[in-house]
């Protein structure tokens, strides 16, 4: 039996174990990491957390081999999104196979899929005694910003021998992608003064002020999809700015307390969203001031989330040309939309490539699944990377 196919059922086996965490961002991601960290203990591998500030989540970091540089990083996150109101027609957190191939649970595209496969190899690697070193790189609340992975590469850049280059596992259909968008996320508070909706000079409404502000964003929004540069590799080619969430008012006939709401910006690589944001920040302070000198209790605010920069496409990338070697890719170049730790890895100075099983179109989706031949992919990669860590190339 071949390494493949030996990591395919092990990878299952993992996943259904990952899977079974609900680790939605909202909640700690503690009880997965100490299941991984007994994995790694019984097959005699180093590891250590990078929690957050007050202990409740955390990344770990193992490494299989020796203490040398010259290593690939295999990187992905713990998190996943909500099930809130989605139609499920499984328990999203019992991993289910069905006939069709396909195998359904939050986070098997998204990207539990690829934790597993990158587990699953820790017994080979372990056994050939690698010449170069794998290290694993899990982190915490990627899907609310990447907010986990800086602590964390830090850790990598300061205290482990140079890594050659990191692979982060996205669901890419195991494909090599070299590039993404950043993302840039803000909450927008309007604070008002309450009163009865007769009279409306005793008080001002927060949900009637955050209008002009809204607006504001749908016009920069429009403004750069018709400045989108032709030549863009990106789908869609421009920057895209989007309102996610709204929240305001306490009742019809009441001028509102506070209205409340929060935006992404995802630019691609080469347009910093600190300039396309400048004005619309502006507009806020200007809205502010006039606010406070009506009602000193009032006001507007702008705070900033998150901010994850994009990949750049590399010349001759060393991770690139690692990971299509690995996965049999000799397609063409590709980017993605989406945002994801890789930028802020290669912002630290590695070369950075995504790969990873499974499609982006499933993602965040109710019936979420990965493809069964995904896996089987992705235990082919790993068994590459077994060789390629066991020869020391």
């Amino acid at each position: 039996m071949s390494s493949s196919e030996i990591l395919t059922p092990r990878a299952l086996d993992v996943l259904a174990q990952l899977v079974a965490f609900d680790t939605t961002s909202r909640n700690s991601n503690l009880a997965l990491i100490e299941w991984v960290e007994r994995y790694l203990d019984a097959h005699g591998v180093a590891h250590r957390r990078v929690p957050n500030a007050d202990g409740t989540k955390s990344n770990l970091i193992a490494t299989v081999g020796p203490a040398a540089p010259g290593g690939v990083v295999l990187s992905g996150h713990t998190d996943v999104v909500p099930v809130d109101g989605q139609a499920w027609v499984t328990d999203p957190f019992v991993l289910t196979p069905k006939d069709d191939g396909r195998i359904y649970g939050r986070g098997t595209c998204d990207m539990k899929g690829f934790l597993a496969l990158a587990l699953a190899a820790v017994p080979e690697l372990a056994a050939t005694e690698p010449k170069k070193p794998v290290h694993l790189a899990f982190s915490y609340d990627e899907e609310i910003g990447c907010l986990g992975a800086p602590d964390m590469i830090a850790v990598i850049a300061r205290e482990l021998p140079r890594p050659a280059l990191v692979v982060v596992g996205e669901p890419t259909m195991m494909e090599a992608v070299s590039g993404h968008k950043g993302i840039s996320t803000f909450t927008v508070t309007v604070n008002g003064k309450e009163a009865h909706s007769s009279q409306t000079y005793l008080g001002v409404s927060a949900i009637m002020e955050a209008i002009p502000l809204l607006a504001s964003l749908k016009a920069l929004a429009r403004r750069l999809e018709e400045e989108a540069d032709p030549a863009s590799p990106f789908l869609p080619r421009h920057a895209t700015l989007t309102v996610g969430l709204l929240n305001g008012g306490t009742a019809g006939n009441i001028l509102a307390r506070e209205c409340s709401f929060q935006f992404d910006l995802r630019c691609p690589p080469g347009q910093d969203p600190r300039a396309v944001i400048a004005p619309f920040v502006a507009q806020v302070h200007e809205l502010d001031g006039r606010l406070k000198a009506q009602f000193p209790e009032a006001g507007a605010k702008i705070v900033q989330r998150s901010n994850t920069p994009p990949l750049a496409p590399e010349q001759d990338g060393a991770a690139e040309a690692f990971a299509r070697r690995l996965a049999g890719d000799n397609g063409p170049a590709r980017v993605v939309p989406y945002a994801a730790e890789a930028g802020q890895f290669q912002e630290a100075g590695f070369s950075t490539v995504i790969c990873g099983p499974g499609s982006i179109d499933q993602a965040h989706q109710a019936n979420e699944y990965v493809d069964q031949v995904q896996l089987e992919r992705g235990a082919a990669f790993m068994a590459r990377l077994i060789e390629w860590a066991a020869a020391g190339e």
